[in-house]
């Protein structure tokens, strides 16, 4: 009786018209997964890696994300103020403070250029470190990198044309332009080279 029990038992685990499914639970029962101390700490490392090497990523992503809308704003500031000139009788200047790393754009109302008035600003905003001044240049020649920088605007355009330096978060440089001749401001690339006049000497005739 129990010599019947065992060879039925046998017969019914490695018995050859088993289906593929019965005999692949069978070999898994005695199968066993693990992973060595080694293994683990390896693998621990590379998704480290991964997730540090994305963290980088993305903050260098971000940084070059957040200088564009900053260094648009500026611009559409400059040319808002020259717009604004050209089709009224109004002056306007925007101040950009670099010590500060701030800027505003006010309606002139007085004489005494140098006060302003509460009730002359129009827009104020800050730079950031994703949207840093460098400096700024004149088409004069005149130039500062620790003070404020002025641009005046009248119905006959830019008094001064000239550039503004800016930086992003990887000290990549920008230059903002203002074209007395045209009123355009745009934003470019790169620390680039300004169309000084030339002096009376320099030009042929």
């Amino acid at each position: 009786m129990i010599a019947t029990y065992t060879a039925q038992t046998h017969t019914e685990i490695v018995a050859p018209n088993a289906t593929p499914v019965m005999r692949k639970r069978n070999d898994m029962r005695d199968t066993r997964y693990g992973f060595t101390m080694t293994e683990l700490v390896v693998v621990v490392l590379i998704v480290s890696l991964f997730v540090l090497l994305a963290v980088v990523n993305l903050s260098s992503l971000l940084g070059r994300g957040a200088f564009k809308p900053q260094a648009r704003e500026f611009v559409s500031t400059m040319q808002m103020a020259v717009t604004a000139a050209a089709e009224s009788d109004r002056r306007y200047e925007v101040i950009i403070d670099i010590p500060e790393q701030n800027y505003m754009l006010r309606q002139i109302s007085s004489s005494n250029l140098a006060e302003v008035l509460d009730e002359e600003i129009i827009a104020q905003n800050d730079f950031s470190d994703d949207c840093y001044v460098a400096y700024v240049e004149f088409d004069d020649g005149e130039y500062t990198n620790d003070s404020r920088a002025k641009f005046r605007a009248g119905h006959a355009g830019w008094q001064n044309g000239g550039k503004i330096v800016l930086l992003d978060s990887d000290s990549n440089e920008y230059s903002v332009v203002v074209n007395r001749i045209n009123r355009m401001v745009v934003l470019k690339e790169g620390d680039v080279d300004l169309l000084m006049p030339k002096r009376e000497e320099e030009v042929p005739f």
